[in-house]
């Protein structure tokens, strides 16, 4: 048996005697104890916050997420060149933030709020942080404005309000995204700030948005936040939250915000993918018990505030993938839920032409039609229940050859309202076109005209009412009414232009 060495144990015991004190401080600095797919467990920091940011020795910055009795698990925000068992791992004592500026609009960012456009640095005003408690209950004000998106059918049927949450739901490749994009494009002129935050999107499809938007001068009031489908999963999961970390440093201002979420079924992706490396206990479908919280935390910042706090307003326009438009699933039910209503946007009616694919009977908009403008709730008269009444019939013709004269007038009205409810890409209509249209549509105007003119028929129709009686559409525009003289009027007109052209 080895000598005990008196002297070695009495110079240790006065090591620990003499740093005592300092023993009694909390650790700043931390080790890496593993490393891998993003995450790395580190050991020695007793005092991090969830949330909290924290530097590696190579330069990468990290996000506290998990904190353990003798550990914490840190999702990378970079590369892990470099970091091994044994790097460490420094405290910045600050929570995650990004820098905001008025100089972000017109300006492409990264999740962490970096330029990476190539147009140089963002001067930086001050930080947000990422994750923010929503406004009270108290602080907030009733959903009474409209934000007009352009896009006939949903000003029309599923109005939306600034400050609501309208949920845009449909299968791949049915016009989500272009909806949103159409939505941006018609906030010109209507001192509304948007900004896109793009989830999981290949490279190429952010850069061709981006096109979209400077090709249309939208560029001059938007902000593109960008987390690519090759971004880690840790960067996917906080973009939707630096996005309205950024939204709620223009709404303080007092500004009007849309924020649209492309798409948060990626979002919930790259979570799962994080939770599942950070050992959490995977719940339904391997999504991790809190998936709910992560989507009601983010969507319920969206708010109008009331005047004592700025009167500034959020407007979100989250976007959910389906699959084989099944509506009843997980991530769908749980946003659904979380929504003020939602527009559904069906593959069956985008395949056989209908653009906006939007479905009638399964879209609301729970808030929006206290909203909506005096001259479109008068313009639209029964349109919603007319379609869905056309919808019915429609499938109950298919069984039947022999019409009477009652269901064959139905049949041809639907056919002429679903008509005139298409809208070309990139089109989005101003407030006049849009209460003409429908005024002229839902009192039969258009009834005589052959289907596959009617496109045209309206196009030439609306430029014959601009050209023709330009008090009319001033009044419309300026004092958002339609009383019952101006109907008579837009319908006379729709007699004029139909002799004209004949």
């Amino acid at each position: 048996m080895a000598a005990v060495n008196s002297d070695e144990i009495m110079t240790v015991l006065r090591d620990e005697i003499e740093h005592y004190d300092q023993k009694m401080e909390p650790k700043e600095t931390g080790t890496v104890l593993t490393v891998g797919d993003g995450i790395a467990s580190v050991y020695g920091i007793d005092h991090a916050m969830y949330g909290e940011m924290v530097e590696f020795e190579n330069g990468t910055t990290g996000m506290v997420q998990n904190l353990e009795m003798k550990s914490i698990g840190v999702v990378l925000l970079g590369s892990d060149h470099g970091l091994m068992e044994g790097s460490k791992v420094t405290r910045t004592k600050k929570m995650a933030s990004v820098p905001v500026s008025n100089e972000m609009i017109g300006r492409v960012v990264d999740a962490l709020g970096n330029p990476i456009d190539g147009k140089g640095a963002i001067k930086e005003e001050k930080r947000y942080p990422i994750e923010h408690e929503a406004p009270g209950v108290i602080n907030r004000q009733q959903v009474n404005v409209p934000l007009q998106t352009g896009i006939l059918s949903i000003d029309a049927m599923f109005p939306i309000g600034r400050g609501q949450r309208e949920l845009i739901i449909g299968d791949r490749q049915t016009g989500k995204t272009s909806l949103a994009v159409d939505t941006i494009l018609n906030q010109k002129d209507q001192d509304v700030i948007c900004i896109y935050v793009g989830i999981g999107q290949k490279a190429s499809t952010i850069a061709k948005l981006v096109n979209t938007l400077e090709k249309h001068g939208a560029m001059d009031y938007s902000v593109v936040v960008s987390a690519t489908a090759s971004d880690l999963a840790p960067v996917q999961y906080i973009a939707p939250y630096s996005g309205t970390a950024i939204a709620e440093y223009f709404m303080d201002q007092g500004k009007d915000v849309l924020i649209v979420y492309d798409d948060l079924s990626k979002h919930a992706v790259a979570y799962r993918a994080m939770s599942l490396l950070l050992q959490r206990p995977p719940g339904r479908e391997a999504y991790p018990g809190d998936v709910f919280y992560l989507h009601s935390r983010l969507l319920e910042r969206s708010s109008r505030m009331d005047e004592a706090h700025g009167g500034g307003s959020i407007t979100a326009l989250p976007i959910i993938e389906t699959q084989a438009g099944d509506l009843s699933a997980y991530i769908p039910t749980n946003v659904i839920s979380i929504t003020d209503g939602q527009i559904f946007l069906e593959s069956e009616l985008f395949f056989s032409g209908m653009r906006p694919a939007v479905n009638v009977g399964l879209s609301v908009s729970r808030v929006g039609g206290a909203a909506q403008t005096k001259a479109i709730k008068k313009a639209v008269g029964t349109l919603k229940i007319d379609l869905a009444q056309y919808r019915e019939m429609e499938v109950f013709t298919q069984f039947s050859s022999d019409l009477d004269a009652s269901t064959k007038e139905l049949l041809n009205y639907g056919d002429c309202l679903m008509e005139m409810l298409k809208q070309p890409l990139h089109k989005p209509l101003n407030l006049h076109r849009e209460v003409i249209s429908l005024c002229a549509a839902t009192r039969k105007a258009f009834l005589s005209v052959p289907l596959k003119e009617l496109k045209k028929f309206q196009e030439d129709y609306l430029a014959y009412v601009e050209r023709t009686y330009p008090e009319l559409v001033k009044k419309i525009d300026e004092e958002k009414i339609l009383d019952d003289d101006m109907i008579e009027t837009i319908v006379a007109a729709a007699d004029e232009w139909k002799k004209m052209s004949n």
